[in-house]
């Protein structure tokens, strides 16, 4: 085979490239003062340019998706009335109540995420739910090209760069949070993507900085800055890992047991009882809890994709700590929504599995098993061509079906019912209507008015959250018995009753 050889300059040294495209292993680490145990190599030159547009490519599908879910009324949970109410209210610079929850609730008593005020300002310009929408399609987006630049950094490679930036946008956990509209932890996987590339990369202090504001995202994510410091331990980065632990752990529990129950009506963090009670509601003790962490299959199915969509080679690093802390409180809850591969719960775990394959395959290049270090050289396509086959099956696959965009029966009966509920009304609906009444209306959820009469009730009678409604009247006088309302228009499945 002919090959030439020419010298390219690097940030940790010169090497030398074979001109066939092979590139020969960096020596020297970049670090912030270099890495006591040496193991981050040297940087290949990875520009920013081609992933900032595979990253856009994937925003804007991320985006249009949600669009169209939105348009056409599909909304899959209250989540996000919920965050548009305290978007809403940081924008107006008012403390963050979301009535959805209760009358007067504030939401930092619920779930620790004061960094959702960052969109605030977003807010001042574009005042709608798909601002989240759009915000949550960028940061994603942004992560994807974290992700995809660190793997030709470490690898040497663009071809490799640029396959998992696609296999990573794919991902099963970021498609599943996209379906599920906006989430806090839109923040956390931009993060998490930065943090694992500074300890890739042996940037120790910039591991920690990027790995401090998620104590803000929420409150479960000090455990995982305290395993950030793990990480830092094992790295050799003693002092600065221990002592990053000790703070994710003790903001941890400044949140659960200080913050959240000084907010919270109840004065507890309610979120214990996911852990301490089962699914029928009776109390459970936590050795229980521990033992029935294993005995879901949906648990493992999550479990067994998680590591499956990197080849398994993630096991390999260290990274891995990092997303302990999330199923381990995933694994105890008694909640089935926490268990699988719906929601968005996964989200924050895709940057971490993909840049521990990453790290994994920079390792077993150099490992005596020689099984191991092809295993290496094909893991990257391997890994690429599990993405494009899965992507078959998930949500984004909805885009290529001309059924997706056309507006039916159903869609326009819901544009009426809104359209029947004056603005600046207060109303009281369920999961349908919700996110589309409360940017100019004070919002309620279905059952949950205890000690108010809202002005309307706007309902989904065949909801998916609720029994399946005949009568609305009667439905008024059981949610509201010391108020009479009337019904003022139907729209197929919709209705919208006045308070007399």
């Amino acid at each position: 085979m002919n090959c030439s050889f020419r010298r390219r300059s690097v940030p940790g040294g010169t090497v030398l490239d074979l001109q066939n495209g092979s590139t020969a292993e960096p020596s020297a680490p970049e670090a912030d003062g270099g890495p006591a145990d040496g193991s981050p190599g040297g940087l290949a030159p990875a520009p920013v340019r081609p992933y900032a547009i595979v990253a856009a490519v994937f925003g804007a599908l991320y985006f249009l998706y949600s669009w169209v879910q939105y348009e056409h009324f599909r909304t899959p949970s209250w989540d996000l009335g919920i965050f548009e109410q305290s978007v809403r209210a940081y924008a107006e610079l008012r403390a963050p109540i979301v009535d959805i929850k209760g009358p007067g609730f504030l939401i930092l008593g619920d779930h620790f995420s004061p960094v959702t005020a960052l969109l605030a300002p977003l807010y001042w310009v574009w005042s709608s739910p798909l601002a989240l929408l759009f915000a949550q399609a960028a940061l994603f987006a942004a992560s994807a090209a974290v992700v995809g630049r660190t793997a030709q950094q470490v690898l040497g490679s663009r071809a490799a760069g640029i396959a998992l930036t696609v296999a990573y946008g794919l991902s099963w956990g970021l498609q599943e949070a996209v379906k599920s509209d906006f989430h806090e932890i839109a923040f956390a996987v931009p993060l998490l993507a930065l943090t694992c590339r500074a300890l890739l990369l042996g940037r120790w202090t910039a591991a920690v900085a990027w790995s401090l504001p998620l104590v803000l995202v929420k409150e479960d994510m000090g455990l995982t800055v305290a395993m950030v410091g793990a990480v830092l331990f094992l790295k050799g980065q003693r002092r600065l890992g221990a002592a990053l632990a000790a703070f994710g752990t003790a903001f941890f529990a400044l949140t659960v047991l200080v913050l959240i129950p000084a907010a919270s009506r109840v004065g507890q963090y309610d979120y214990w009882a996911k852990i301490e009670k089962g699914g029928d509601g009776s109390q459970v003790s936590f050795a229980d809890s521990l033992l029935g962490a294993f005995q879901h299959g949906e648990k493992w199915e999550m479990l067994l994709f998680l590591v499956g969509v990197t080849g398994f080679l993630c096991l390999r690093s260290p990274l891995m700590l990092l997303v302990l802390p999330t199923l381990g409180w995933r694994f105890l809850s008694h909640d089935s929504n926490h268990w699988g591969m719906f929601w968005h719960y996964n989200a924050i775990l895709m940057p971490v599995v993909f840049l521990a394959l990453v790290d994994a395959v920079r390792a077993v290049r150099t490992s005596p098993r020689p099984w191991l270090v092809a295993y290496g050289r094909v893991a990257v396509p391997v890994v690429t061509a599990i993405a494009l086959v899965h992507a078959l099956d998930m949500p984004l696959r909805e885009l290529t079906r001309p059924d997706t965009y056309r507006t039916d029966s159903r869609t326009l009966d819901a544009r009426r019912a809104v359209a029947a509920v004056p603005a600046g009304a207060s109303v009281e609906t369920n999961v349908t209507l919700m996110a589309h009444l409360t940017g100019n209306h004070t919002v309620y959820w279905v059952g949950g008015a205890q000690g108010v009469h809202p002005d309307y009730l706007a309902l989904d009678l065949s909801s998916g959250w609720s029994q399946p409604v005949t009568d609305p009247v009667a439905l008024a006088a059981q949610l509201h018995p010391e108020a009479r309302y009337a019904v003022t228009a139907m729209a197929g499945q919709f209705a919208v009753l006045k308070r007399q």
